[in-house]
């Protein structure tokens, strides 16, 4: 963590597009986790949702890709001032990540937005700022999911209670948002009581600010009393505290 302190990131945020993949289980609501074992670059050793950046081929077919949304892509995205071949990207992007990287196949109409996240300038955990759209869907019937074993080296599904409690204990490693986004799983019970909700909600649009210390770092959410932005977005903590080589809420995690 010291290494990044004083750093600061000049570059523009990288387009991404992510998916939360649901299914219910005996255990209760489980969501795909991927481990980037393999990466040089980007959140090495992680747990991370299916996804990645959008490249050339997702903006070629972004025209194919709207034809199969019933709204406008940047209306979905409640960006009104993105642009539209972009917007249908990201859908594109999302669901190619994940057929990638897992074998599942989606269709773009399958996907509810669930959040933007912007990587502040100020690093937390790696020095590249991207972008990311979050998506959620539930698994596809008779599908099943497989790491690729090149990008993913490793996937689980897992309650977003015991992702969150492996991650306490320093069993694997979360990023940031991971974090967030477990800790709002962890409110639902079933596949389609999360999907309603989704169906319902505005995307949540979050770009954290950082408090950087010699020794620890703070991220501060929407609705933190020391951020700029008064109105929570995600329910949960508006704050993570780097400790004891892993970030948590003040008081630890209560799920």
């Amino acid at each position: 963590m010291n290494e990044l302190v004083n750093e600061k990131i000049l570059d523009k945020p990288i387009d991404a597009a992510t998916v939360i993949l649901l299914r219910n289980h005996k255990a209760g609501l489980q969501t795909l986790l991927l481990c980037r074992g393999n990466s040089r670059t980007v959140m090495n050793s992680a747990w991370v949702f299916p996804g990645g950046k959008v490249d050339k081929a997702d903006l070629n077919q972004a025209d194919s890709i709207q034809s199969k949304l019933a709204t406008p892509a940047k209306e979905l995205l409640n960006e009104p001032n993105l642009g539209s071949s972009l917007a249908a990207a990201l859908f594109g992007t999302a669901c190619r990540e994940t057929h990638e990287e897992t074998g599942v196949r989606l269709d773009p109409s399958q996907l509810q937005t669930w959040s933007r996240w912007v990587t502040p300038n100020e690093p937390s955990m790696m020095k590249k700022r991207f972008d990311a759209r979050f998506f959620i869907t539930a698994l596809p019937d008779g599908q099943t999911a497989i790491h690729d074993g090149t990008e993913a080296t490793d996937s689980q599904w897992i309650t977003a209670r015991k992702a969150l409690q492996n991650y306490k204990d320093l069993k694997i490693v979360l990023a940031p948002p991971q974090i967030m986004t477990l800790n709002a799983l962890t409110k639902f019970n079933d596949v389609e009581e999360c999907l309603d909700h989704a169906s319902r909600t505005l995307a949540y649009s979050i770009q954290p600010q950082v408090i950087k210390t010699n020794d620890s770092r703070t991220l501060l959410y929407p609705g933190d009393p020391a951020h700029t932005e008064a109105h929570q977005q995600m329910p949960g903590p508006t704050r993570l505290i780097w400790h004891k080589d892993h970030f948590e809420p003040p008081g630890g995690f209560s799920f």
